[in-house]
């Protein structure tokens, strides 16, 4: 896939003049990550966010036990961006790692503040934080008042890419459970059909 291509399905060119457009694709650079590659690791600070064009790659943090809990997945057309981090310059508490080998186009902050005054590409930016604080919002409602089929359901339904190729032990800390506890819901649910 071209730069323009994917790149225009972030920024639709029915938004942007050809200036403003061709403007924006110039300040992003492609970038591959291989499978376990870390795009923002814990205690660093993000000098970029990146929009996935191929791949998977999720966010995770180390609890007080030491176990590995996973915080969101993304994949194609997702934004990986540690908000706070990004914008404040404050140190990561989260790692970003590719969970396969992955296709991103990065942006500096310095890059991303020169096309700030793009009134189209500042609403595409705010329309992706609004939506990025909802599903956060939603999952940590989920988490405390779901039962954790119906989490596994929702997941399911909204991000099936997701529940295929991303490891089971991933998933089931992301829905705040055992890998058995996820094991037993999908042989009810294969049941139940």
């Amino acid at each position: 896939m071209n730069e323009t291509h994917f790149l225009t399905t972030i920024f639709n060119e029915q938004n942007f003049s050809k200036d403003d457009l061709e403007n924006i694709l110039n300040q992003y650079q492609r970038i591959e990550f291989a499978k376990n590659d870390f795009l923002i690791q814990e205690d660093s600070t993000a000098n970029y966010y990146y929009f996935i064009e191929s791949g998977y790659v999720r966010s995770y943090v180390i609890d007080l036990e030491g176990n590995d809990i996973s915080t969101k997945f993304f994949s194609a057309t997702d934004i990986v961006i540690d908000w706070h981090s990004y914008f404040l310059k404050t140190k990561c508490r989260e790692n970003v790692q590719a969970i396969t080998a992955c296709v991103a186009w990065k942006i500096t902050f310095e890059n991303f503040m020169k096309l700030f005054k793009i009134e189209a590409f500042r609403e595409v930016g705010r329309t992706r934080l609004v939506n990025n604080y909802f599903e956060l919002k939603n999952h940590s409602i989920s988490i405390i008042a779901d039962p954790a089929k119906d989490r596994y359901l929702n997941l399911l339904k909204s991000k099936p890419d997701i529940v295929q190729n991303v490891p089971l032990k991933q998933i089931a800390t992301y829905l705040g459970i055992t890998d058995t506890s996820l094991s037993r819901i999908r042989k009810e649910i294969l049941a139940e059909k």
